[in-house]
């Protein structure tokens, strides 16, 4: 009697006994266990569709501008792609000064209306814009070398054309890609990601032996496409290729 009067004693006190509690831990555990993985796991496929949607938006945005005839550096009225941050109208607009590209004017160049928010024009020291737990960079022609067309990344930092490496004005006017990879792969997301003018919208599983993560390794410009080295080229869609055995496929 006076050991049974010792327990309820110590459970009114404590509340739980010494096994309740283990007992009761170890449902935790298991419940951490299997909840963990899914919120992770949900967690990863809400920032890759919102890649997608970026992506997305981004082609509505660049067909938007070309339309518009908002920059035309060759002064010819056919309008050209642009970067992040002169969609964004955080970077003024090359503009045409004699038939040729020029830097344009802050406050006075800028898109207006924006076609995408500002936070896009936020432009890493890599080239780099970031949006839940993915890294995007946005390549425009450079002056066609032969059969090829090369490709030039926005100005890092301060985002828009860089004034001593300006796009070429008439390969502007039908080409752009733009690639999206996670910031840390296996925990902000798995795909990569590519979209190009024609509004083509790629995948690739991103599971090589250095998958691209962070700016620690990123997709040079040609990866997805047929010929390296020329962003005019055909989307390399269901081959392994590229610089880094990649095997791209369209999102459904």
């Amino acid at each position: 009697t006076s050991r049974a009067n010792h327990l309820t004693r110590t459970r009114d006190t404590s509340g739980f006994t010494l096994t309740e509690l283990m007992i009761v831990v170890a449902i935790i555990a298991i419940i951490c266990s299997v909840a963990i993985p899914k919120l992770l796991s949900a967690r990863l496929a809400a920032n890759e569709a919102t890649a997608i949607s970026t992506l997305r938006l981004l082609s509505t945005a660049q067909e938007q501008v070309r339309a518009r005839g908002a920059i035309d550096t060759d002064s010819d009225g056919a309008g050209e792609f642009a970067y992040f941050s002169e969609l964004t109208g955080t970077a003024p607009m090359r503009k045409g000064v004699g038939g040729v590209p020029a830097p344009g004017v802050l406050g006075v160049d800028d898109l207006s209306p924006a076609v995408l928010a500002a936070a896009f024009g936020r432009v890493d020291a890599q080239s780099l814009t970031t949006r839940s737990g993915y890294n995007f960079q946005l390549w425009l022609p450079g002056t066609p070398v032969g059969p090829a067309t090369p490709a030039i990344a926005e100005l890092a930092t301060i985002g828009g054309a860089n004034p001593a490496n300006f796009p070429d004005s008439d390969a502007s006017e039908v080409v752009w890609c733009a690639y999206a990879w996670p910031v840390d792969t296996e925990n902000t997301g798995n795909r990569a990601f590519f979209v190009n003018q024609d509004g083509s919208l790629m995948q690739c599983a991103n599971r090589g032996a250095v998958p691209y993560s962070g700016n620690v390794k990123m997709p040079a410009f040609d990866e997805a496409y047929v010929t390296a080295g020329d962003m005019s080229s055909g989307i390399r869609t269901g081959m392994i290729g590229g610089n880094d055995g990649t095997f791209w496929t369209n999102v459904q």
